[in-house]
């Protein structure tokens, strides 16, 4: 529960969507309810569970499913009270603001980009046109990455699994002449795709879902 609380006043709101799961706060549930592990855990346990929870409802209040969950909790009458929060504790980051334009992503440009336009002289007006081609021209190369990524690891996972059958296939049986040459030409596919990839990984360091695909 400590190491689950530090992971929450550290974390973002990854990890935020992930303990507001019912997937996730039943594991939880079932220390405290009699059904489960409720009879066998410690009242100091129960009792720092209790804590966790109604603490996520006062510093979630958008996440429903906690304070259902924690509503359920009180109904059934597993949990009587509300617990008292110390004063020391310490509040989670608040999530980021979701970037849904070109010029939220950049916070710096955006403000001098928002300075220009408001000047009445002609020269800011257009360096602001020069700033606004130059965000846009990086964000296409961005999406241009983001879909040469995408195609490559597809391609990368279809011919892997061509040869994982052709390969199968030959643990049974002599592969035909043709097949033995599709799985030649996969596999220098697949050589020529390789360092590909690792550049690929190298450019998207700081994104952890794209490293891991």
């Amino acid at each position: 529960l400590q190491v689950l609380e530090t992971c929450v006043n550290n974390c973002g709101e990854r990890f935020h969507n992930e303990i507001a799961k019912f997937r996730f706060l039943n594991e939880l549930i079932k220390v405290l309810s009699p059904k489960y592990y409720g009879t066998w855990s410690s009242e100091k346990v129960k009792s720092r569970v209790t804590e966790v929870i109604f603490s996520w409802t006062v510093w979630f209040p958008q996440e429903v499913k906690i304070r259902d969950a924690y509503q359920m909790l009180k109904k059934q009458g597993i949990v009587k009270e509300d617990p008292k929060l110390p004063e020391d504790k310490i509040l989670p980051p608040p999530s980021p603001r979701p970037q849904n334009s070109i010029f939220d992503t950049d916070e710096e440009k955006s403000k001098l980009l928002a300075r220009l336009l408001k000047s009445s002289h002609s020269e800011d007006l257009q360096a602001a046109n020069r700033l606004i081609k130059s965000m846009i021209k990086e964000e296409q190369e961005k999406s241009a990455k983001v879909s040469r990524r995408v195609n490559t690891i597809s391609e990368v996972s279809e011919n892997v699994k061509h040869m994982d059958e052709l390969l199968e296939n030959y643990k049974r049986q002599e592969l035909s002449k043709s097949d033995q040459e599709t799985l030649q030409t996969l596999f220098q596919r697949c050589e020529k795709l390789r360092p590909l990839l690792f550049r690929l990984a190298s450019e998207t360091v700081d994104d952890d879902e794209a490293l891991g695909k």
